[in-house]
């Protein structure tokens, strides 16, 4: 029976040298005591490997979701020494109470993630999601993660999550205040329940090393953790595409909403949608989104459960566009290959002085204010060579008064220079000089005699008055 058993299985796969099923337990390789007798039936050698355990051997060949896939491992220089107390105490210090972006899903748990230093992350794929959904979630992709807590052993470094994923020990719930009795407490209260509502909703990361812990710094530590959690400063929208494939990204940075998406997807592309409306379809039930008004381009996006499954576009004197085909999905799932999600562009920033090579690097730059490329109005216009400062020459009293110092010179002692016509006159007692065509005030000190109307109304080309007495 056995034989016969084995004969059908030849006959379905003669191409297969090995069958491999797997059991519970320990693996069961039969090929060994069964050779002899297959072989005189010519029957191929065949290995049954048995295992139902649920563990597998970490390959997997079914299509899995890019978040759960292996990540592509970095490369971070690290030093040899062993990290020193110093150092340690410093890490610390930097590193607790960071804020990041999760780049993966976070799952709950006692164990956690485990990162190998320029490594692989582990677990990976199916065990990856098995984690997840047997131990629940703690960070989705995009989400804020604080770390809470840091140990530091001999070869890995133990980063907890959002206060972890175990509950802290208080005193106080093993403490009850009653009247004593033998039921003492609120019966009404399960401790399961309690528990369940206040227990830990963290999660763990480890980051092991081959050895022992190297000498690093916290910029050091974040390039590490890059696949994982991004310490860079982003907005919400973009620590969430950040996530995402690139053609999927795009579209929702482009409000534009694909068959396939989930929900939390259509919320970053096109915001919450202006009416909602439950409807059936048949048997399944639907809700319908719906983004603008007439005249306007209006989108009524069809979601199932969590994804969406119709598109409908409508636009003024367009016909009606229709998209029912889903381009999401193969978008987010991969085959086992390793996905790009560690950063390309982390830059270490060097703190203190640094020793420059001259002869391969420039000397660093003076600061200054001024943009890259600027150029201050005064260099631009600047040419030739700069000259000395001519400094302004003294003002005398005699340029105060508006002569000239050459003419005064070649004047003989004792004498002035004659005034201009028009000028006027500086008298010998040094008073004030009189300005031209005015009448000299006279000895007595009183004021000239105003000429009469006659006088002023008689014209100046009008001939001389006769005199008095005359004919």
């Amino acid at each position: 029976m056995i034989r016969n058993f084995f004969h059908g299985l030849s006959a379905r796969r003669p191409h297969s040298p090995r069958a491999i099923v797997r059991v519970n337990g320990p693996f069961l390789v039969l090929a060994p005591a069964l050779a002899a007798f297959l072989s005189a039936s010519s029957v191929a050698a065949q290995v049954l490997t048995i295992d139902t355990s649920g563990k597998g051997n970490g390959t997997f060949n079914q299509p899995v979701d890019r978040q759960y896939s292996q990540i592509s491992p970095t490369h971070v220089d690290l030093s040899k020494a062993e990290l020193d107390p110093k150092t340690r105490l410093l890490l610390i210090r930097e590193m607790e109470s960071e804020q990041g972006f999760a780049m993966r899903p976070f799952p709950r748990g006692h164990k956690g993630l485990t990162l190998e230093a320029n490594g692989k992350l582990a677990p990976a794929g199916e065990p990856y999601l098995n984690m997840v959904v047997n131990e629940g979630l703690s960070a989705k992709p995009g989400a804020r993660v604080v770390i809470t807590d840091i140990k530091i052993e001999r070869d890995r470094i133990i980063f907890d999550l959002n206060d972890g994923p175990d509950a802290k020990h208080r005193f106080l719930r093993h403490v009850q205040i009653g009247m004593g009795g033998p039921e003492m407490g609120d019966p009404d209260i399960d401790p399961a329940v309690a528990n369940e509502q206040g227990g830990p909703t963290g999660s763990r990361l480890t980051l092991a090393f081959h050895d022992h812990v190297p000498e690093l710094t916290s910029q050091q530590v974040k390039a590490l953790l890059a696949p994982l959690i991004s310490f860079d400063v982003k907005t919400p929208i973009q620590a969430f595409t950040d996530t995402l494939p690139s053609e999927l990204k795009k579209a929702i940075l482009d409000h534009r909403v694909l068959v396939g998406m989930n929900t939390d997807m259509v919320f970053f592309a096109k915001g919450k949608p202006d009416t909602k409306s439950r409807e059936m379809d048949g048997q399944m039930p639907f809700e319908e989104w719906v983004y603008g008004t007439p005249p306007q381009e209006v989108d009524f996006v069809r979601i199932n459960g969590n994804r969406v499954i119709r598109v409908e576009i409508a636009k003024d004197g367009e016909p009606l566009q229709i998209f029912t085909k889903d381009v999401v999905s193969p978008m987010m799932l991969t085959r086992g290959t390793p996905i790009e999600t560690a950063q390309s562009n982390v830059r270490i920033v060097r703190e203190g002085d640094v020793d420059i090579d001259p002869d391969k690097q420039a000397p660093a730059a003076p600061p200054s204010l001024r943009n890259p490329g600027e150029q201050l109005p005064a260099e631009s216009q600047t040419t030739g060579a700069m000259r000395p400062v001519q400094m302004p020459k003294p003002h005398s009293d005699d340029d105060q008064l508006g002569a000239n110092p050459d003419e005064q010179q070649s004047q003989p002692k004792g004498q002035s220079a004659s005034p201009a016509s028009g000028s006027a006159t500086t008298p010998a007692n040094g008073q004030s000089p009189m300005p031209p065509n005015s009448q000299s005030a006279p000895a007595g000190g009183q004021q000239p005699s105003q000429p009469s109307q006659t006088q002023q109304s008689v014209p100046s080309n009008a001939p001389p008055s006769a005199p008095a007495g005359a004919s």
